[in-house]
């Protein structure tokens, strides 16, 4: 909790209730992986799967939001988990070259799973088996809101979706798109209870929000903000301030962007920062192209609506636009057993971590057949079936038995 900065309800969601998900599921979905057996067999013969491991070693990257957890003191062999402390660059270089590497695990940013992907091709001709490859990367999470939607519950998913955690999850919502209409009813709102939200040190259990994991998201998102303030076309309601004098505090921010294409509604800074397009509230259809395309990712969103015929529309439209997809609620908070999570596009390989799924990409499974009878020794059909139409040509046509199964001639 002090070491990333995560109030006791964050910490809670990961530390504890998380991890015994995570424990209890998998057990369940292994169980499953392992029942997966050949569902027919020929007579006398009995055919299984064995879910073998990787022949091989797999190389688990996390994020700084990832909370660790140790776990020989609860009984866990020596050596079957093996935390490596030291720079990322180092420990994945020295990995990416061992022959033993059978497969990769990465959580974090999308540049850096690129070079993890190029650096396993570098090594291909060296590996003993070609290597399963999951990431889970970035995210430009979107909430789009409907001229229907209630305003109290589409400003507490922009508030809550945005700024948990200082927005530094990947689900965080960073971009909004939200009708003129709506707009005007619920900027006063939105603005007051952003601008109220308590920050500080998380020993104080009445912030919501703490500080920033480093210096350099702290001047990722400083300047960014920066540009917010001196960019024509964008405008900060809310927020829009930053203090690095006891710990790395960047405000709750919302920013209001005239332009769709602009780079604070495609760039994903993983903090508070929210922008939000107004749009015309009859250009509902073209908006949900203009979300689709200006962002590379595909992780979460969700769609705040009560025209079912409008959450219809958003939930075939953006099919691709992300691998989780909330209805009236903000597109955080993915549960295990209950939204397995994971995304496609710049999102990563979407294998949905809290998902049988997940497993089976550890696994390398091999087929067995074992015949319980003696082997057949009668002829092979294609001796067998001259001998056998000769004999029927005879039975019913009384064509005389010669050296070939036509008779003589």
């Amino acid at each position: 909790m002090l070491g990333q900065a995560k109030t006791v309800s964050q910490a809670e969601i990961d530390a504890a209730c998380e991890l015994i998900d995570f424990w209890r599921f998998n057990v369940h979905f292994a169980s499953q992986v392992l029942a997966t057996q050949p569902v027919t067999h020929s007579t006398g013969v009995w055919n299984r799967t064995d879910h073998r491991p990787l022949e091989g070693f797999v190389y688990a990257v996390t994020p700084f939001n990832f909370t660790a957890i140790l776990l020989q003191a609860a009984g866990l062999p020596p050596g079957v988990i093996n935390l490596v402390n030291g720079s990322g660059h180092a420990v994945s270089e020295a990995a990416l070259a061992d022959p033993g590497l059978g497969g990769v695990h990465f959580t974090g940013s999308t540049r850096v799973f690129h070079m993890l992907w190029k650096g396993v091709a570098e090594n291909l001709d060296a590996y003993q088996s070609y290597l399963r490859i999951v990431g889970e990367t970035g995210g430009k999470d979107f909430i789009l809101a409907h001229t229907s939607a209630d305003p109290q519950v589409l400003w507490t998913a922009m508030v809550r979706g945005a700024f948990e955690y200082q927005g530094q999850k990947c689900s965080a919502a960073s971009r909004a798109y939200v009708p003129r209409s709506l707009w005007r009813r619920i900027r006063k709102d939105l603005v007051e209870v952003t601008e109220a939200i308590t920050m500080g040190p998380t020993t104080d259990f009445s912030n919501l929000t703490s500080a920033v994991i480093d210096d350099r998201a702290f001047a990722k998102h400083k300047a960014a903000i920066d540009r917010a303030h001196a960019t024509s076309g964008l405008t900060v309601h809310a927020g829009g301030s930053y203090d690095d004098s006891v710990g790395y505090y960047v405000r709750p921010t919302i920013v209001e962007s005239a332009d769709a294409g602009d780079e604070m509604m495609s760039t994903e800074y993983f903090g508070p920062i929210l922008t939000v397009h107004v749009y015309p509230d009859s250009r509902f259809e073209k908006v949900m192209d203009l979300l689709d395309e200006t962002s590379s990712y595909g992780l979460t969103g969700s769609i705040i609506a009560d025209d079912r015929t409008a959450i219809a529309a958003a939930t075939s439209r953006l099919r691709y636009a992300a691998g989780n997809f909330y209805i009236n609620d903000k597109p955080t908070g993915a549960v295990v057993g209950q939204q397995p999570f994971g995304g496609a596009r710049g999102s990563g390989t979407n294998d949905k971590a809290g998902a049988a799924q997940n497993l089976m990409r550890w696994t390398s499974t091999r087929e067995s057949g074992e015949a319980a009878r003696h082997p057949d020794t009668r002829l092979t059909p294609d001796e067998e079936t001259p001998v056998l139409f000769e004999r029927a040509l005879r039975v019913h046509h009384s064509v005389p038995a010669g050296p070939g199964f036509l008779g003589p001639g």
